[in-house]
């Protein structure tokens, strides 16, 4: 749903000259430095571009599904590590305070996500617990007014730097589901909570993960997210559709600056006397990247259409997903491949991009989780 298409013109004019006049120039220094640099943080920030699903009422710019694809594809024609520093305040970092927290737990945090004042993460994933997210091991026992947490997270994205954790932790030992585990919004300085090193990934240098570590953490009972015990997981999973939609929309971006980027250096580029854009398997390559984003492109625009209009878009949301993670890879091959021993060369973006887009195929639920939510889903459906 575009509720005004002006104003949305604008914002994506700008994000459009952004990405092209300031992110892109600065991708080889991103990886090279593994770091955004300074000055376009801040320059993020004033954007609002950490407050990009926040409602207007706590200070962000409260787009809808459509209007945050839209934005997001703009975002992802650029290195996918940009928008990974703000992605998580607009995703579980607010949403799950947003959906079921108390109104003091709005007050206190969200304003401050949206600005960019305070950066998010989320504490899910495990050692031993990964797409299995259900079977955790971090416990988190009642103490006066206080929950102690021991456990470990892992491969946590921001870990290093966040400054706010919403974390899953087992409340409930006797019940060893999701009905066990309860969210807790847990601030970077509390004593107990340590930091791993930084990961050493394939990809995505300047997008930071690392183990976060709790040992005898102690958090106010008040920072249980909704006050309520084991409402955890539904928390979490009430803000999938809408991260799976988000990244979605980045792979259509990411696939979208490989097929101009491939275009580019095809007629650009002479083989046999003439452009590699003249060979027909050189073509046939192109118009399976083009046909690919744009099915993408359209799979996610009606998919966040139905979400505003109210309808329950989870089994749309995963296949967008399944789609697109896996399309943006193909999408990427096809890329080096047109560009030769040059696309294996890491002065070219298609190489760095090759890495990079490995990763969409694994959070936010793997392809095969994906897989299961929708046969599942069209199974209930009929059942």
């Amino acid at each position: 749903m575009i509720r005004d298409p002006e104003l949305l013109d604008q914002l994506i004019d700008t994000i459009s000259r952004f990405v092209r006049e300031r992110l892109i120039p600065n991708e080889a220094r991103l990886a090279e430095e593994d770091a955004v640099p300074p000055e376009l943080l801040e320059e993020m920030k004033e954007m609002g571009l950490f407050g990009l699903s926040i409602p207007e009422e706590f200070g962000g710019l409260g787009l809808t599904m459509e209007e945050e694809a839209l934005v997001a594809m703009e975002i992802g024609k650029t290195s996918p590590a940009f928008r990974s520093v703000f992605g998580t305040n607009n995703g579980i970092g607010a949403q799950g305070i947003l959906i079921d927290g108390t109104p003091e737990q709005k007050a206190r945090y969200v304003p401050r996500l949206a600005t960019g004042e305070l950066l998010s993460s989320f504490c899910l994933t495990e050692p031993d617990s990964g797409s299995d997210a259900a079977s955790l091991r971090t416990t988190a026992v009642r103490d006066g007014d206080h929950y102690v947490l021991n456990g470990t997270k892992r491969f946590i994205t921001n870990g290093p730097e966040a400054d706010v954790f919403t974390v899953m932790a087992r409340t409930d030992p006797s019940n060893k589901g999701a009905g066990g585990i309860t969210a807790f919004i847990v601030e970077g300085d509390t004593p107990g909570l340590k930091r791993g090193p930084a990961d050493k990934k394939m990809g995505q240098k300047g997008a930071h993960t690392c183990d976060i570590i709790f040992e005898d953490c102690r958090v106010p009972a008040e920072n249980i997210i909704g006050g309520r015990e084991g409402q955890g997981f539904k928390t979490a999973m009430k803000v999938l559709d809408r991260g799976r939609l988000h990244i979605s929309a980045v792979c259509v971006g990411v696939a979208e600056r490989l097929v101009e980027e491939s275009l580019n250096y095809a007629i650009e580029r002479k083989q046999f006397g003439m452009p590699l854009a003249d060979h027909q398997l050189i073509q046939a390559m192109l118009a399976d990247s083009k046909t690919e984003a744009y099915a993408g492109h359209s799979m996610v625009l009606d998919a966040a259409r139905r979400k505003d209009a109210g309808e329950n878009v989870s089994t749309l949301a995963s296949c967008c997903k399944l789609f697109c993670a896996e399309m943006v890879g193909r999408v990427a091959d096809r890329a080096v491949q047109v560009h030769g021993g040059a696309g294996y060369i890491a002065e070219y973006a298609v190489e760095r991009f090759y890495r990079d887009v490995r990763l969409f195929r694994i959070y936010e639920g793997t392809t095969q989780i994906q897989q299961l939510v929708i046969a599942r889903n069209m199974v209930r459906e009929v059942s």
